[in-house]
């Protein structure tokens, strides 16, 4: 059976930019674009030349892609010819292989925003793609506001499209601009358009996330015959986000019937790659990875009843869809006070720990789990702090070092500028192999700034530990949650630190104490001592 060719479209870099609170310095753009073509998508959309000096200095560089590298900019304004609009002559300027242009089809639109009448703005939807195409570019038109413009005027949204395809564009793409429909509608539209004549091999789809139907919408516009597919890596995009490609990308290669009928440039070896490039964006936007996203996310594959999880290790097809390691991501089974023996069994062999299932020190484990859960502690989501438990329960926690005692002050005071600052300093005593060692530091940043208490005491407990310390040079930490267990004047404070190392590895911790301090430097300890245990490193004498 011969598959059809799905081409995917990624915009990350610029619808992806138009996120709140997301902005992209040059250098990460080179970064993402690097990555997106490894991963095997057809097209990168850049960016806006001369929108933002940004774009401009990013497509100055001209990077060099496997993929199409894609300008995008607007249509020629009326009133003025293509070859003489400075908008459209920037993007044409910017010499990329392919150049995406907005242009509406929703004559509201048109009339009201633009305020142009509809044969000028169609009018100028050809004259801007033929421009494109006389200068030997890739040409294609995103049908802004095409769903809401199709149910408004079927006549004049298709007439739209005909003119950029007559004109020579390559592809028109229908967005779903306000993100407000819905899969059915979705469906039947591409297929009225197919069957008014836009050939389905030239159509495209972008959607947006408004009602959290864009990866739903795209798979119906892909089954009604759209042939190129647009999207985000993590689903970033203005608003609500656009459709995510994180989803849409392992769902079009691991879910019938799409695996079977469809082909893309993705292979299994880079799918096998979608966590580590989800992370990699995150870490980039300096965002904590969703948990719960599909496919990618640490959640994704976790198991936290014990019914679940007692199945899941007889055959793992119970309570998943797909073998996570196609994504690169792994089964988690977490404890927590709703437990049973089999989550208990399956968590300590993922840490290499084999036990008789007749070990009367697996019944304690749960019972110290239950008992510190009772207490505030979390361990479905500090799967690190977890092992140390039970590891010490069974006599298998190498004793490292022991804290002997720990101090942190906090001053306000001002500044040689006459400002009040703070300034946090944390004084750790660590006993190793017999020797005490003392560290200092202090919380500050290189511009100057308090980054509190409980930076300081990470650092003054990263500072100087002996023989350990190449291991945990590499550590850093990536995320710090605080919540309040219980109410009024006996609050219990819990802190769930994620941590980090140089081999991509991720880990949690947790603490818990009525002194977020405490708390804090409890989930310190664990991450520390959790990363020892995982570089094997023998304890000193």
């Amino acid at each position: 059976m011969t598959k059809n060719r799905l081409y995917l479209f990624d915009t990350t870099l610029r619808d992806g930019q138009q996120t709140q609170g997301v902005q992209f310095s040059v250098a990460e753009k080179l970064q993402i674009a690097a990555a997106l073509d490894a991963l095997g998508v057809d097209y990168i959309e850049g960016g806006w030349p001369g929108a933002n000096p940004t774009d401009s200095e990013f497509f100055d560089l001209h990077p060099e892609t496997r993929a199409t590298f894609t300008a995008f900019g607007m249509t020629k304004r009326v009133g003025r010819s293509a070859e003489n609009d400075d908008v459209l002559a920037a993007v044409m300027n910017a010499r990329t292989p392919a150049v995406c242009l907005v242009g509406k089809t929703h004559p509201y639109h048109v009339e009201t925003a633009l305020g142009v009448s509809l044969p000028e703005n169609r009018a100028a939807i050809a004259d801007s793609i033929a421009h494109v195409v006389a200068a030997g570019r890739e040409a294609m038109l995103d049908a802004e506001h095409f769903f809401d413009g199709y149910r408004a005027d079927p006549g004049y949204a298709l007439a739209c499209l005909k003119a950029a395809l007559d004109a020579g564009a390559r592809w028109v793409v229908l967005c779903d601009t306000n993100g407000g429909t819905l899969p059915a509608e979705v469906g039947r539209v591409v297929a009225e358009v197919i069957a008014a004549g836009v050939p389905g091999d030239r159509l495209g789809i972008h959607c947006h996330d408004d009602t959290g139907n864009a990866v739903a919408n795209t798979l119906a516009a892909i089954d009604a015959g759209a042939r190129q597919v647009q999207g985000t890596l993590n689903g970033l995009g203005e608003r609500c986000g656009n459709a995510n490609l994180t989803t849409l990308i392992p769902s079009l290669l691991l879910k019938e019937p799409y695996a079977s009928r469809y082909e893309t440039g993705i292979s299994r070896a880079a799918l096998a790659g979608m966590v580590r490039l989800s992370r990699m964006l995150d870490d980039i936007l300096n965002r904590v990875p969703l948990r719960s996203a599909p496919y990618v996310g640490a959640s994704a594959f976790a198991h936290k009843g014990g019914l679940h999880a007692s199945a899941v290790l007889k055959d793992p097809v119970t309570y998943e869809h797909i073998d996570p390691v196609l994504v690169g991501n792994a089964r988690l089974i977490p404890m927590s006070n709703q437990a049973g023996q089999s989550n208990l069994r399956a968590q300590l062999a993922g840490a290499g720990i084999e036990v008789d299932p007749r070990d009367p020190r697996l019944a304690r484990i749960l019972e110290v789990v239950k008992e510190r859960e009772d207490q505030g502690y979390a361990y479905d989501g500090a799967q690190a702090s977890f092992e140390l438990v039970a590891r010490r329960e069974l006599g298998l926690l190498p004793d490292y070092f022991e804290v002997k005692r720990y101090r942190v002050t906090v001053e306000r005071r001002k500044n040689k500028y006459d400002r009040m600052v703070s300034l946090s300093e944390a004084v750790v005593v660590v006993k190793i192999g017999g020797q005490k060692m003392l560290s200092v530091s202090e919380s500050m940043d290189a511009a100057g700034s308090d980054r509190g208490p409980v930076n300081a005491l990470a650092k003054a407990l990263a500072k100087d530990l002996g023989p350990y310390q190449a291991c945990i040079d590499d550590m850093k930490l990536v995320d710090f949650k605080v919540r309040i267990t219980q109410g009024g004047t006996e609050a219990v404070t819990r802190v769930i630190i994620d941590s980090e190392d140089g081999q991509g590895r991720r880990w949690s911790t947790v603490g818990v104490s009525p002194n977020i301090v405490d708390a804090s430097f409890e989930a310190l300890l664990d991450a520390m001592v959790w990363k020892l245990l995982r570089d094997r490193v023998a304890p000193a004498c």
